[in-house]
This record gives structure tokens, sequence and C-alpha cells, in this order.
């Protein structure tokens, strides 16, 4: 469709054996959202280019120029202070301006995009090579057809009216995968961000599994440490628990009951279910994840494998205490 993808390695923490497969493609860069992992994927060797996704801090500004070639931007001040470091080391820094469609995150107006464009043409080691949006992340605003055409014609008429080259309009992430099935003309979109799609297999949108991708490349094994059979229904007087929430518990009478050893600090629990549909999970601590088992008892030292969601993810490849395998 001539989309060119930059494959996001920030749901992985920028890691290195990922960002590696990801280099032998034809993809356009490689981004993340930290400017760490992009200076621990550049140094160990992984080839770019390397876009930085979250717009940059004031204060890393330097790091930025040094480290990523490309990065997103809906700051006048901050692209004046990247202009100003791209000077003293003497490289030009490609950016993307980033313009607001309607989730209310990161983006400038539709109405100022003349004042920005004009401004960074007036400096002299930027260069505007895009435009871009982002949708869904924060307020769930959906990457439609009409969202699209509106994105193409904003870069239409930047090309009409200035002249210039934009190399990419980047419609968007994940999300547009929907999109990408049902339009017939993708217009002036010519690049996409993918993280989760590649990682998990899966559209954020439908939640469904995406047919010929892999939706079972990250697999979270956790041991029992405990096994026993207790009452489902705690006894005593119940107020908050230890993240704040009072639990509603249901009675169902004696149960198997296991503790893992993994809990909140390591993973968001809403985003792993376990392969064995006879387990289900019934709650978690910082440091312990409470599982019952249907029709068998597990034993201590069993091994529990769960399929991770994509905030699962991010809270797992970010922990210390997680021991990452990669199985090729």
């Amino acid at each position: 469709m001539g989309i060119q993808i930059t494959p996001v390695t920030k749901g992985v923490c920028g890691s290195v054996e990922i960002a590696k497969l990801f280099s032998k493609h034809e993809i356009h860069s490689i981004g993340d959202s930290h400017l760490q992992n992009i200076q621990r994927m550049k140094e160990a060797g992984v080839e770019g280019p390397f876009m930085l996704l979250r717009s940059p801090m004031l204060n890393e500004a330097e790091s930025v120029i040094i480290y990523a070639d490309i990065s997103l931007n809906s700051e006048m001040v901050v692209i004046k202070s990247l202009d100003q470091f791209a000077t003293r080391h003497g490289k030009i820094h490609d950016i993307v301006l980033m313009i607001e469609l309607g989730d209310l995150r990161e983006g400038i107006p539709s109405t100022h995009i003349d004042e920005y464009i004009k401004q960074i043409s007036l400096l002299n080691n930027i260069r505007l090579i895009g435009i871009g949006s982002n949708l869904i992340c924060l307020n769930g605003i959906k990457p439609t057809i009409e969202k699209m055409e509106l994105l193409s014609s904003f870069a239409k008429k930047i090309k009409e009216k200035y002249a210039t080259n934009l190399k990419i309009v980047s419609g968007g992430n994940s999300a547009n995968f929907q999109w990408a099935q049902e339009v017939e003309e993708v217009g002036l979109i010519n690049h996409l961000r993918i993280g989760e799609s590649i990682l998990l297999g899966t559209d954020p949108i439908s939640r469904m599994k995406i047919t010929g991708l892999m939706d079972d490349t990250f697999v979270l094994e956790a041991m029992v440490i405990e096994s026993k059979q207790k009452p489902s229904k705690p006894s005593g007087v119940i107020t908050f628990d230890a993240f704040g929430e009072v639990p509603s518990v249901k009675d169902e009478g004696e149960i198997n009951r296991s503790l893992l050893a993994i809990g909140q600090q390591d993973l968001d629990i809403k985003g792993c279910n376990p392969i064995d549909r006879k387990i289900k999970i019934l709650g978690a601590t910082s440091d312990h994840l409470v599982v019952k088992s249907v029709g068998k008892k597990l034993t201590v030292g069993e091994i529990v494998e769960f399929r991770i969601a994509y905030r699962a993810l991010l809270h797992l490849m970010i922990s210390p205490y997680v021991k990452k395998r990669y199985i090729s």
C-alpha cells in the first residue's frame, strides 16, 4: 500500500535482541519513546535510523541530537532548542510535526500549522520531513477514513503552499490496522508507527488476532510457591487492600488456591490470562499472584503460563525481577 513502517520498541523496553530482528527488514526507522532505550540500542550496534516518539523534554534536547535521527515535535520552544544543539554538533536533525486530530494527546491545532512551518523554515539545522498524528492512545478516538483524509488534506496544503517535500505523512500507530483494511486509497498517508500489532499480533481496536500474525510471541511463566485448599471467601472485617480498594469476593466454598511468585510490581494483572483455562486469576498483591485451579491442584514448583496483552508486556519488560529468555 506504499506505507513505510517504523516498528516500535518501547513495549519491550528497547530490547536489543528484538530491535536487531527489526533492523534486518525493510523498515523506515526504529521508534522508541525513551532516549535511554535508543542510546542502549545504538551502542549495542543496532542499525537505525532511530525515531524518538515522545516529544522531547527541554533538558534532553542535546541528547536527542546525539542519539536520535528523527523526533516527533509539537512545541516551538523545543524545536528551537533542538536547532541550537544541532548547530553546536554540526548536525541536521529531522522532525515530524504532530497535528491534533481529536484524541487530545500531543499535536498542534491545525490552525497553527502555518505559524509553525514559517518559524521552522527560519531554523538552520532543523529539517521538517513530515507531519503526523496520534489517535486512540488517550481517549480511544478511532483513526477512521475521515480522520486520515483530514491529515492527508493538511499534507496536501503544506506541499502546495510551501513547495516542500514531506517525506512522510505518519498516520498513527497499530490502531490504524482497521483503516488500512477498509480504505481503497491511502491518500498521502505513507507511514505508520507500529508496536503492539507486530509484537503481539493483535488489533488494538477489536482486540482480535490479526490473520497471519503471531499472538504467542511472548509467554509469561510464573512459579507456584504455595498450593493449598482454602475458603474462597475471606473471614473477618473487610477494609482497604494494599492498593486502596475494598475487595468484593464471591463465596464459592473451598477451592484449590495457589500463590505464584509474581505480582503487581511486575505486571498489570488485567493484561494477562492463564493459557490453561482451568486456572483463573483471583487477585494480586505487590509480589504475589493468587489463582484458583478447577479440577486439579497445582504443585509447588510448577510453572503456570500466561498469554499477555500490551499493558502487561510494558510492565514485564521493564521489571528487573522478571528474567527475559529469548528463544530463536
